[in-house]
């Protein structure tokens, strides 16, 4: 494993998963959400973030967490030996969104950008309320363009993601 996709909705633990795999093996952690998002909740324009993502993506070693397939997504996919899918339900991820917002409510995550504090945003929950319906059809379209020499790893559980960073922690060995 060397650059390493990590997909699916918000609130499902993909920040958490990538920082926490960072720290097992070595591999930079790379936040698209921090890449998109400026200072207070600016977007970035779609020419400046296909240029920085595509750099990101052009480096030996990455973990790159986010989904934004219309930005350089076939390249990422391209690249990355390797694809962890947060498949989880819906009440996984708004439960997951919701902690998140009661917990860090008026901070900044870490991977998100600079002055981008957690906040309440009606049409953030909307997303991820319709994140199964709406967007996971287009992921599985995009994950079904994968090569056979990579791999795809699908959570359907939290608790599968926990396993996985154990399994890899105690083998001491990168799969």
């Amino acid at each position: 494993m060397q650059r390493i996709l990590v997909m699916g909705s918000s609130g499902a633990g993909k920040s958490t998963f990538a920082r926490k795999l960072a720290a097992i093996t070595g591999i930079p952690a790379i936040s698209l959400d921090a890449m998109y998002w400026k200072p207070g909740w600016m977007p970035s324009e779609d020419t400046e973030f296909d240029a920085r993502v595509t750099d990101a993506a052009n480096t030996p070693r990455w973990i790159i967490d986010g989904n934004y397939l219309s930005h350089a997504g076939s390249l990422r996919r391209d690249l990355a030996d390797t694809v962890i899918w947060f498949d989880l339900p819906r009440r996984t991820c708004m439960i997951g969104v919701m902690i998140r917002i009661m917990t860090s409510y008026g901070r900044v995550r870490p991977e998100m950008a600079p002055k981008c504090p957690e906040r309440l945003d009606a049409e953030f929950l909307h997303y991820v309320w319709t994140f199964r319906r709406k967007q996971r059809p287009r992921l599985a379209d995009f994950l079904e363009a994968l090569r056979f020499d990579q791999t795809l790893t699908r959570f359907m559980r939290r608790s599968d993601a926990d396993r996985y960073l154990h399994d890899l922690s105690a083998s001491g060995s990168l799969h």
